[in-house]
C-alpha cells in the first residue's frame, strides 16, 4: 500500500485518465440526450452515465489510497472497455472522443491494478 507522500506516477496519470474519462463520458451522454437522436443511443448514453460513475470512483479511491482500489480499477477498466466498445459504433466525434478517452482509462487501470 503506497502512502500519500510516495505515490507513483503511474497512481497519479491513472487518477487523471479517470478524471478525463469521466468528463468525456458526461459529455458524451449530454450530446447524446440533445436533439432527437435519444432513442438511437440509449445503450451508448446507458454506458456513458455508468462509465463516468465508475471511473470517478476509481479516481476517488486511488486519492486515498483505498486498501481496494487495485479491485476498482479492475472493474473500471472493464466498463470503460464497454464504453468504448459502444462509443465506437457512432461517427459523432463526441462518441469517438469518448471512445479514445475510455480506452485509455482501461490501459492506465490495468498498468495500476497489476501493479499493485
Amino acid at each position: 500500500m503506497l502512502t500519500h507522500h510516495n505515490r507513483t506516477s503511474a497512481i497519479e496519470d491513472c487518477i487523471q485518465a479517470c478524471l478525463k474519462c469521466t468528463h468525456e463520458c458526461e459529455y458524451c451522454e449530454d450530446m447524446c440526450l440533445s436533439g432527437d437522436m435519444v432513442m438511437s443511443m440509449i445503450d451508448c448514453i446507458k454506458l456513458c452515465r455508468d462509465c463516468a460513475d465508475v471511473c470517478s470512483l476509481c479516481a476517488r479511491f486511488m486519492a486515498r489510497n483505498s486498501p481496494v482500489y487495485a479491485e476498482m480499477c479492475n472493474l473500471c477498466a472493464e466498463v470503460c472497455d464497454r464504453c468504448a466498445a459502444e462509443c465506437s459504433m457512432h461517427d459523432h466525434d463526441h462518441c469517438q472522443q469518448c471512445s479514445r478517452a475510455c480506452r485509455e482509462c482501461a490501459t492506465q487501470c490495468r498498468a495500476v491494478a497489476k501493479a499493485a
